[in-house]
C-alpha cells in the first residue's frame, strides 16, 4: 500500500491493524531462512497428509509465542537480527506472542510436496515460523515457496488496482481515502463550530476512549486524537484551518 499527502501520516495506523496471507510451503524440507532463499535441505520420515496438517491446526490457532527468525528485520541489541545473519552471528531471541486468528489448509499436492494455507493473523506474525513450526510439530520440516497479503485491516486485494490502471487521468478515482483506511478506529463527533480548533491541533477535553481515536464534524474526518489524562492531544491532523 502506498500513501500519499497529508495520508503519510496514517501510516502508523496501517501497520499495526491485523493481517491475512495465502502461502505455499514445501514439506519434507527446511531452510535456514525459512523461505526459498535459503538452501533446501531434506528431514527424514515421511511428509504428512492434509488430514494430519489439518488435526494440528488448532494448535496454532489463538494466542501462541513465537521466536522470530533471525532472517527478520527485528532490532536485538540496536542491530537487526539480518544483519546479524549475515554475518554468520546468531543470538537469542525472545519468545513474542502472536495471535492466529484463523489458520486453513486450503489444498495438498502429493506430487510436489506442497501445502496452501490461508492465515489470518495478528501484526508482527511471522508466517514462516508458524508454518515451520506446523511442520516441527507433525515430525517434518517446511518453508515458503511463496507468500501474499491479502489483507491489511479492512483493506482486501481484492479492492487493488494493477499498475496499468493507474492513469493519470483516472488516478484521483484509485485513491483510497483517509476515513476508509482508518474505519477501524473508534470515532467521536466534535461540534461544526469545534472544527477550527481540531484543524489547528489544539487540546480539547478527554472524550473517554481508549486509544487514538477519530475525530470527526458533519461526516469529515478531521484528526487523530488520543487522550492523555484529562486532555484529548492531536497525533494526526488531517484538515486546514
Amino acid at each position: 500500500m502506498l500513501v500519499i499527502g497529508r495520508a503519510t501520516r496514517l501510516a502508523r495506523y496501517v501497520t499495526p491493524m491485523d493481517k491475512s496471507y495465502t502461502t505455499t510451503a514445501r514439506l519434507g524440507f527446511v531452510s535456514e531462512t525459512l523461505d526459498a532463499e535459503g538452501e533446501p535441505v531434506p528431514v527424514e520420515g515421511p511428509i504428512p497428509d492434509a488430514e494430519a496438517i489439518r488435526a494440528r491446526l488448532p494448535e496454532f490457532t489463538g494466542r501462541i509465542l513465537q521466536v522470530p527468525p533471525m532472517t527478520s528485520a527485528l532490532k536485538v541489541g540496536g542491530r537487526r537480527l539480518y544483519d546479524l545473519h549475515r554475518r554468520g552471528v546468531e543470538v537469542e531471541r525472545e519468545p513474542r506472542p502472536v495471535h492466529i486468528h484463523t489458520l486453513n489448509l486450503l489444498s495438498t499436492n502429493p506430487d510436489d510436496g506442497t501445502a496452501t494455507f490461508e492465515v489470518s493473523c495478528s501484526s508482527g506474525t511471522y508466517v514462516r515460523s508458524l508454518i515451520s513450526d506446523l511442520a516441527l510439530s507433525l515430525n517434518s520440516g517446511a518453508y515458503l515457496t511463496a507468500l501474499r497479503r491479502t489483507r491489511v485491516g479492512d483493506l482486501h486485494v481484492h479492492d487493488a488496482h494493477p499498475p496499468e490502471d493507474l492513469e493519470e487521468t483516472t488516478l484521483d478515482t484509485r485513491i483510497i481515502q483517509p476515513e476508509v483506511v482508518l474505519r477501524g478506529l473508534r470515532a467521536v463527533e466534535v461540534a461544526v463550530e469545534d472544527r477550527r480548533a481540531v484543524c489547528n491541533g489544539r487540546k480539547m477535553g478527554a472524550f473517554g476512549v481508549e486509544g487514538s481515536y477519530r475525530v470527526e464534524a458533519g461526516g469529515e474526518l478531521l484528526a487523530v486524537y488520543r487522550d492523555e489524562g484529562a486532555e484529548a492531544r492531536a497525533e494526526v491532523v488531517l484538515c486546514a484551518p
